[in-house]
């Protein structure tokens, strides 16, 4: 079963890239694509925003958008998002922006066009929270960080 929302999207900026489109008939997320006028350098360590020229509308709460790296990217050149995982909520409406980090050991050049991430959307449920005193018991307990094993 294949789930479709309509999503409006809104060229923004000065440059014009193309709109976001799936690269095959398989693939989770749309390629967004940096619209910068020249070349933006990114040296090892630093961050840099990069706009990709387009504002969405998601159609209602329950739909976020998640921009993530590109694999290709972080395994050929050490280039990731700085925050992780970008989360796009329902009433922004702003222009996409990736701040993309170098964590290579070499200075990568992103050009005007170039693939920079790529955004999916996906169901969010939202959450009721209710204070308790006491949470049920699991096998897990309060183990944190590798209590599970290596």
């Amino acid at each position: 079963m294949q789930l479709e929302i309509e999503v409006n999207v809104k060229r923004v900026g000065v440059q014009h890239v193309e709109l976001p489109e799936y690269q095959t008939p398989g693939a989770a997320g749309l390629d967004l694509a940096a619209n910068i006028a020249t070349p933006l350098t990114i040296h090892p360590g630093a961050r840099r925003p990069i706009p990709t020229g387009i504002a969405i509308q998601i159609p209602n709460r329950n739909i976020m958008g998640l921009v993530f790296a590109r694999s290709g990217l972080a395994a050929r050149a050490g280039i990731n998002l700085a925050n992780g995982v970008g989360v796009i909520d329902s009433d922004y409406i702003g222009e996409i922006i990736c701040v993309l980090q170098n964590n290579g050991d070499q200075p990568y050049t992103v050009h005007p066009g170039d693939r920079i991430a790529q955004l999916v959307f996906v169901p969010l449920v939202v959450a009721k929270l209710r204070e308790t005193e006491r949470l049920e018991a699991t096998e897990r307990g309060c183990g944190g960080f590798g209590s599970t094993g290596v």
